[in-house]
């Protein structure tokens, strides 16, 4: 098998996976690298030989900033090139978020990113798990977290990183007028989805919880 260069991690082994080739076809900021194997099937024997390409994403971490004072969420809007490749409006709204650092905990990135993408600070963080985002061609997987912060009266301030040409919009709004938004399809961004999602289903007890201390 070929050498990987570093920023292409070693595939992990496992009595299901059974490798024969792999490289680096390109080694930009995230390496895409192809890989040829086979898999062992339900009765053991090995499948057919497959070729894939797979984007090497890693961790990555975003969180829903909750405001349980006045039942408020705030989100980011940001242009994206690949939503307006995939035909969707170019300014996506969607939650603060960033790829993990090197050995950094989950947590430190989403309150870095929350600062920097939106100006907001979380005095408590809760843990919601982590999921893969595309599991059939990228390796990224997401720690999803939820944010208890005070959100300004308006929104409209913009965020981001200059040196990263980056611009982020604050939007604030009420945790109804995102969820009806999510009921008519009109978040488009998956993991602001399902943040939004969980945030159904667990605002009562944040409420309870949150502002008994």
């Amino acid at each position: 098998m070929k050498a990987r260069p570093p920023k292409a991690p070693a595939i992990p082994p496992h009595p299901l996976y059974l490798p024969e080739a792999d490289e680096v076809v390109w080694n930009g900021r995230f390496p895409l690298q192809r890989v040829r194997f086979r898999y062992r099937r339900t009765d053991g024997s090995p499948s057919g030989a497959l070729t894939w390409e797979m984007w090497r994403r890693g961790a990555g971490a975003v969180i829903l900033p909750y405001d349980p004072w006045s039942r408020r969420i705030a989100l980011i809007e940001q242009f994206r090139l690949p939503a307006l490749a995939a035909g969707e409006a170019p300014l996506m709204r969607e939650c603060p978020a960033g790829l993990l650092e090197a050995a950094e905990e989950a947590e430190t990135t989403v309150r870095r990113e929350l600062q920097e993408e939106a100006g907001l600070t979380a005095d408590r963080v809760e843990t919601i798990g982590r999921f893969m985002t595309m599991q059939g061609g990228s390796d990224e997987v997401l720690h999803f977290f939820c944010g208890r912060v005070r959100l300004p009266d308006s929104a409209g301030a913009t965020g981001g990183l200059p040196d990263e040409n980056e611009e982020t919009r604050l939007i604030l709004l009420p945790a109804q007028e995102a969820f009806a938004q999510l009921a008519r399809n009109e978040i488009r961004n998956a993991p602001t989805a399902l943040l939004l999602m969980w945030l159904q289903l667990n605002a009562d007890r944040l409420h309870d919880e949150w502002l008994s201390e």
